[in-house]
């Protein structure tokens, strides 16, 4: 256990900004029982801890997508059976949006597999969020890298999120993808800040990384001159014809420790339990929540990835005494 580096208190009153990944990983290093009752004093100050934040997600335009991702069956660069289908139409996907609001969702995430989209992609989006803005329902979507021009045109159409995950460190990015690079993402992220928009920005776990490439990570989303106002935290769902088929699952207690310290580094952030919850038990999710996730997918997928079934959610929840956040 490191136990050489101090890590400074945070203060909710002015939020750090200068996490080095030498504090985020002696952060990560501390005692269990130690880390977790930090991360849940912190989250008490800044949220009601019975509540979480519903959102679902639907892949609007799924596969071919030209990146190589080591972690994604949507990439065209592997063969894994995923479908390969166009750009879904407005009807069905407000039809989608409404029945996640009736069970409960907040929040609509849409995504679609492009490395970025282009201006006629973008004006079908813009009808959708519009579209399921109007349904009372918050509006995120993730279609890749945008330029300045386009995150504004999203802002018009009255987009509140857009996701952009970062993935990993910037060192051990080049170990899963190699058709664009780290600092392509932070441009991405930079472009959605100035537009006005609220940030979605996050990571994926067990990707054969080591808890210093989590540390950097967390530092990086940390770093940001603006902490995003929701973070994921996936633990990688391995898939056949994929790279990373075969990675080791993350440890249980790693991946709870990797929410307890982005609560404490992002203090005011939604911490979304993302990814991966299929292969979770409801104990190492339960410790999630204490750790300070307040957030999850409702729906039965996640793109083209298994999801916890809503009413399974629901008996958690009753189990928990975790009600919806409303918005």
């Amino acid at each position: 256990m490191n136990t050489s580096i101090a890590v400074k208190p945070e203060r909710t009153d002015a939020l750090r900004h200068d996490w080095t990944v030498a504090e985020a990983e002696a952060l990560i290093d501390l005692p269990f029982a130690d880390l977790i009752y930090r991360a849940q004093t912190i989250h008490r100050e800044h949220f009601d801890p019975s509540e979480v934040q519903i959102s679902t997600l639907l892949s609007i335009k799924t596969g071919a997508c030209p990146e190589d991702c080591a972690y994604c069956p949507q990439s065209a660069h592997y063969d894994t059976g995923s479908d390969r289908e166009k750009l879904m139409d407005l009807d069905n996907v407000l039809a989608a949006a409404k029945a996640a609001k009736d069970s409960g969702a907040s929040r609509f995430c849409m995504g679609a597999a492009w490395r970025s989209p282009t201006d006629r992609d973008l004006d079908a989006v813009c009808a959708m969020v519009e579209g399921v803005g109007a349904l009372g329902m918050e509006t995120c979507v993730t279609l890749g890298m945008l330029t300045d021009a386009q995150a504004k045109r999203l802002k018009d159409s009255g987009l509140d999120y857009y996701n952009h995950n970062i993935d990993t460190s910037e060192e051990y990015y080049g170990e899963i993808i190699s058709t664009r690079q780290f600092s392509d993402r932070i441009e991405t992220l930079a472009n959605v800040r100035d537009a006005g928009l609220n940030v979605c920005c996050g990571g994926i776990v067990g990707m054969g990384e080591a808890r210093a490439d989590r540390a950097a990570m967390l530092a990086t989303l940390a770093g940001l001159p603006t902490h995003p106002e929701s973070v994921p935290i996936n633990a990688l769902v391995p898939v056949a014809g994929t790279p990373l088929e075969a990675a080791e699952p993350v440890d249980a207690l790693e991946f709870v420790r990797t929410i307890a310290a982005a609560r404490i580094m992002m203090p005011k952030s939604v911490v979304r339990l993302s990814a991966g919850r299929t292969n979770m038990s409801d104990e190492t999710q339960a410790l999630c929540f204490l750790a300070g996730a307040n957030s999850i997918f409702y729906g039965d997928t996640l793109l083209t990835t298994d999801n916890p079934a809503t009413l399974a959610d629901r008996a958690l929840f009753d189990r928990l005494g975790l009600r919806p956040m409303a918005i």
